[in-house]
């Protein structure tokens, strides 16, 4: 537990820390915290932190609900690299996370070296929606998809690797903690990052990773491909037959784009 002020957060620590810059992880939800992205870290070669975001996971709950916005994930963030006196570190975002990250890099870009957008989006929901709603596999999965399957069915790709990320998920815990679906839905959340995300990454100046499955099914593939086409400094790689839990799917060839770009 690390102490960042307001709150304290869990923080796992992976590997050895060494004079290269520590990767430090955002993860997504943000209703659930960091243990589903762990299986994507075992080949990474690199000192790695991940954490749960203030009122999720292992980190403090029961925090009033002003106090569960997306500009406290970024300022715990800021606040865990001090206290650990990471310096400058490199950044991974993943989902939501990754949108947390692009706004990280907006406010303190003198803490990054590099950023990896993984499984994310720097566009609106209505950007992904005309491509689902063409996607006759995705429509299918949707229509079919249990509850007591947490999407399991929609974040992985290859079926027959469902259970196994659903049996990850029930091993971490069914509490949902205090970031709520109501209150995302009815607007109550602020934006995860403010202004245009392509000027603030071509603005960043410095290398960026764009890490993504190509089947996913909460962020289309076509949203990594035109961030890419609009980011002059960034880097696309896509991993092939996998789905948003692309970490999940294929480790070891998602942690060998890691390693080439972080190296």
């Amino acid at each position: 537990m690390v102490d960042v002020g307001e709150v304290e957060l869990f923080v796992r620590e992976l590997g050895e820390r060494t004079d290269e810059p520590s990767l430090v992880v955002i993860h997504g939800g943000p209703d659930v915290g960091h243990g589903y992205l762990v299986p994507g870290f075992a080949e990474v070669k690199r000192h790695v932190v991940l954490f749960d975001f203030r009122g999720c996971g292992r980190s403090s709950r029961g925090l009033p609900a002003d106090r569960l916005q997306p500009e406290y994930v970024v300022e715990d963030t800021r606040r865990l690299i001090q206290e650990l006196g990471l310096g400058q570190v490199d950044l991974l975002g993943f989902s939501t996370g990754g949108r947390a990250a692009i706004q990280f890099v907006d406010k303190h870009p003198e803490l990054v070296r590099r950023l990896v957008l993984a499984s994310t989006s720097a566009y609106d929901g209505r950007a992904a929606e005309k491509y689902l709603a063409n996607w006759d596999e995705y429509q299918r999965r949707e229509r079919v998809a249990k509850p007591e399957e947490r999407n399991s069915t929609i974040f992985v790709w290859d079926l027959a690797k469902a259970p196994a990320y659903l049996e990850l998920l029930e091993s971490l815990g069914t509490d949902e903690g205090d970031w709520s679906w109501e209150r995302a839905m009815a607007g109550l959340y602020h934006p995860w990052f403010t202004g245009d995300a392509e000027t603030i990454l071509r603005d960043l100046a410095k290398p960026i990773l764009i890490l993504h499955g190509e089947k996913d099914m909460g962020f289309p593939v076509q949203l990594a491909e035109r961030l890419h086409a609009a980011v002059p400094n960034s880097q696309l790689a896509l991993v092939p037959n996998a789905a948003h839990m692309c970490h999940f799917e294929h480790p070891t060839l998602w942690a060998n784009h890691l390693n080439t770009f972080l190296s």
